[in-house]
């Protein structure tokens, strides 16, 4: 297993971190994997953006005709060279890793541990010890991370936004029960891999970039 060769190559350096640290960098180098998607889902976002005004023009014409809608929208996609469903390509990308290492983690708990809580542990499973301190830092971060994305989504949809655009920034905020029932591990994932998500924006989305 390539999470279990990269813990013993930082047991030495990390001791019975070495697995988490294991875990941080496995994330990250995939990640980086994916980078070049996550570099084209910005630029098609661009497009689209831009493509905008020409798409509002299509809808209003073709409001009554769903079926000539459809195709001109097509048409124009092909054309730019844009793809709606670019951004996302990250997501699908990861999700086979991060299902690999729930399984693994959940039903193969190992022999591992991130200040004295098993990387297996779930919440469910008991509050003493460090489980409490480790668990609420995780969370926090996340949190955090969610306060980020769902500010920079709000400044993103405008002031204007009805329907689902309204709800769309407060999705991010589903990472945090979400880690309430991961083992210890898989949450490590989700906190590093929300990081990096997190970095990307400021980097991939700066003004002037």
């Amino acid at each position: 297993m390539v999470l279990s060769g990269i813990a013993g190559f930082l047991t030495p350096l990390a001791g019975p971190y070495a697995m988490a640290l294991a875990i941080i960098l496995f994330t990250v180098a995939v990640r980086l994997t994916v980078a070049p998607l996550s570099v084209a889902a910005v630029r098609g976002e661009r497009r689209r953006n831009a493509m905008l005004p020409k798409i509002q023009e299509l809808q209003q014409r073709y409001a009554k005709q769903p079926d000539r809608l459809r195709t001109e929208l097509t048409t124009l996609y092909r054309e730019s060279g844009s793809n709606p469903l670019a951004g996302c390509l990250p997501a699908l990308a990861q999700a086979p890793f991060f299902l690999v290492m729930y399984r693994t983690f959940a039903i193969s708990p190992p022999a591992g541990e991130l200040w004295g809580v098993p990387l297996g542990h779930h919440l469910a499973a008991g509050l003493g010890g460090a489980t409490i301190p480790v668990f609420g830092a995780l969370v926090v971060l996340l949190l955090l991370l969610a306060v980020f994305f769902a500010r920079r989504s709000r400044r993103a949809l405008g002031p204007q936004s009805t329907g689902l655009a309204r709800v769309m920034p407060f999705m991010s905020f589903l990472t945090v029960p979400t880690a309430l029932v991961l083992p210890l591990a898989a949450t490590l994932y989700l906190v590093t891999t929300t990081a990096w998500t997190a970095l990307e924006h400021l980097v991939l989305r700066r003004p002037g970039h």
